[in-house]
């Protein structure tokens, strides 16, 4: 409990980052796949001499631009803020083994900000010849964005055995190329940049649906029929790509998906099980709808439709990333660091002296009692996932339990073994006996069965 905890209540810590990333994985990946569609798009038109076009693509360069370069980037800096507050452990280590990382990142973001600018404000302003280049050092920008940042997240997945065999020495930042092309980068890649290109496709519809009929008439019919063909390598390749991935993930973590295929014939619908159906039929359903009112009536297609498809894109685009954030469990770094920030190596040590001995955010001396230990013991071990009364609440899960009955449940979470029911789930519990002990009486508390403050002793 190296630093002080933020409590969200209601909705709790991990849908503060997941809500604040889904919105921006939408725009940042639309950032990188519309730069390339933007380029791609107007050489299309120059070489066919499709000058009906430009005055289209400078209209959908204009709401690219206000969408990435304002909603993306107030939504990117939400994310830091939030991580910083909610995982102030692992964001720590992250910053610590990718510094040189993030900085390239930014100074590649620079660029892309300022090309967008430049690319929107020069239409018609400058040789159309150069205007392009222009458009292409946007899209080459926001692909090395995209290269560096996709070696970050499938880091937190699986650091890789030399990173890992480094962890704890101080050295860490020396395997800084083994942590980046780390097991799962190179699939995880192909995948973020099939969908990259999928949502450039499915904001242009929405772009471009917008659009009068009677103005833009057969430019507007061409360009949204166009628009819908990159929805298509998406749907072709992505299942090869999530079997390359797959393939690739720890057999601990994977465990997790298969659970949730097996149990769809059993009728088990798991946690996991309606993650997969949802990612899976959503995709399935924008399919259907863009080749049945984009592509093959193209003149209908209203703001309504692409709408549609657009909120069928955040739901795909959600459980997609709840999946990967769930394949995760129980680390928030595979095998280096648990969901609550507690290390592997140092639960051990943990244990023998104590979770909150040494941590200057925890209630000390003789105006401490049993249960404020307790409570800050449920909210640095157990806040990270579960709320009182809100998501995953605690007060739901320990309804009709009594004193041994949750001693039994900490206990097993303690001693950890591999065959245990929350093993592949849930974090170890650390702490001295005393200190389980007092958070075994804080959750009591939370028994509605239970008079509140009441205290119950071994």
């Amino acid at each position: 409990m190296n630093y002080p905890i933020w409590e969200v209540h209601g909705i709790g810590l991990p849908w503060v980052v997941g809500i604040i990333a889904i919105f921006h994985v939408m725009i940042s990946q639309f950032a990188v796949g519309g730069g390339l569609y933007l380029a791609v798009a107007e050489r299309k038109a120059m070489k066919e001499g499709r000058k009906d076009w430009f005055p289209l693509l400078e209209r959908h360069s204009k709401f690219f631009l206000i969408l990435t370069g304002v909603y993306g980037t107030v939504s990117g800096v939400g994310i830091w803020f939030a991580i910083g507050l909610i995982q102030p452990e692992a964001t720590s280590t992250l910053i610590y083994n990718f510094v040189f990382g993030w900085a390239i990142e930014w100074v590649f973001f620079l660029v892309e900000l300022t090309s967008a600018i430049v690319y929107y404000y020069t239409w018609n302003r400058i040789p159309q010849a150069l205007h392009l280049k222009v458009g292409w050092l946007y899209a080459a920008a926001s692909v090395c964005t995209l290269v560096i940042i996709n070696g970050i997240l499938s880091f937190m997945l699986t650091p890789g055995a030399t990173w890992l065999g480094a962890a704890g020495t101080g050295h860490e930042s020396s395997y800084f190329w083994n942590a980046f092309f780390n097991p799962t980068y190179w699939p995880s890649l192909a995948l973020r940049s099939l969908v990259c290109v999928s949502l450039a496709g499915v904001w242009a519809l929405v772009s471009f649906s917008r659009l009068d009929v009677d103005e833009f008439g057969a430019s507007r019919t061409q360009l949204i029929r166009w628009s819908t063909t990159w929805l298509a390598p998406a749907f072709i390749l992505m299942p090869f790509m999530f079997v390359w991935y797959a393939a690739m993930v720890p057999a601990s973590n994977k465990h997790l998906l298969e659970l949730g295929m097996a149990s769809i014939g059993s009728g088990s619908f798991t946690q996991v099980t309606r993650i997969a159906l949802m990612s899976v039929m959503s995709t399935a359903t924008i399919a259907g709808v863009a080749y049945l009112f984009a592509y093959k009536y193209p003149r209908d297609f209203s703001p309504s439709h692409a709408t549609a498809i657009l909120v069928l894109a955040l739901a795909a685009t959600g459980s997609t990333e709840y999946a990967r954030e769930a394949i995760r469990k129980p680390f928030v770094i595979g095998s280096h660091m648990y969901s609550n920030s507690v290390r592997v190596r140092d639960v051990a040590h943990l244990n023998q002296v104590g979770y909150l001995t040494d941590s200057m955010w925890a209630p000390s001396g003789l105006d401490a009692t049993q249960l404020d230990r307790g409570r800050a013991m449920f909210r640095g071990e157990c806040m990270s996932c579960h709320t009182v009364d809100g998501y995953r609440s605690m007060r739901h899960f320990l309804e009709g339990r009594d004193f041994k009955s949750i001693g039994n449940i900490l206990k097993m979470l303690h001693d950890y073994k591999p065959d245990s029911t929350y093993h592949n789930f849930m974090p170890p519990l650390v702490g001295t006996d005393e200190e389980i002990l007092a958070l075994q009486n804080y959750l009591l508390t939370l028994n509605a069965t239970n008079a509140p403050g009441s205290v119950a002793h071994r």
